[in-house]
């Protein structure tokens, strides 16, 4: 029922193009482990055994916190239509911020979304496929506008003193990185 790989397929490739969520777990040594449902056209695949994602601004900031101290990160997708699978890649992962030349490189993938705060890359060690077969099936009825409404009413000026607010600690009280500052 399963398959572990080194590499994406072409019709792995196919599968995520078709999927509107997938999910990213990170955790540290130790502390909270992160498990986030990302969505809103955020991701692409670069090659075989490289993708990226668009971060957008959040309630918290625990996935770049976790990866500036373990680069781990799990990315899992599931069929909600279709045929059952489910899929996950297992790698290593760097934040990019807009201070980033790799951030200004990759953000031209992505459709332009208010919110931005990072890209994140990861370089895929382990490709694994399961049955999905007690997944539910759903019908995708739209992405929902409220994130990019909300930061588009935030305005620049107000998106940062969010991320002032909000982003620069982590639950667990880590730094996030998110203006520059060091774990």
């Amino acid at each position: 029922m399963g398959k572990r790989i080194k590499s994406l397929t072409s019709s792995l490739v196919d599968f995520i193009k078709d999927q509107h969520i997938f999910f990213v777990a990170t955790a540290m040594s130790g502390g909270t482990i992160n498990l986030s449902p990302k969505g809103m056209d955020a991701f692409r695949v670069i090659s075989p055994n490289k993708v990226i994602w668009l971060n957008l601004t959040g309630s918290g900031n625990e996935t770049a916190t976790h990866l500036q101290h373990t680069p781990r990160m799990t990315i899992m997708f599931c069929a909600f239509e279709g045929k059952p699978l489910i899929l996950r890649l297992y790698g290593q992962a760097s934040v990019f911020h807009p201070r980033d030349a790799k951030y200004q490189e990759y953000l031209s993938h992505f459709p332009e979304t208010p919110g931005s705060r990072q890209i994140i890359e990861m370089d895929i060690d382990l490709v694994q496929t399961s049955c999905g077969m007690a997944v539910p099936l759903m019908e995708f009825r739209e992405d929902r506008d409220l994130l990019n409404d909300w930061a588009r009413n935030k305005g620049e000026s107000g998106l940062q003193e969010y991320l002032e607010q909000k982003n620069q600690i982590s639950l667990d009280g880590h730094p996030t990185g998110i203006f520059g500052e060091k774990p």
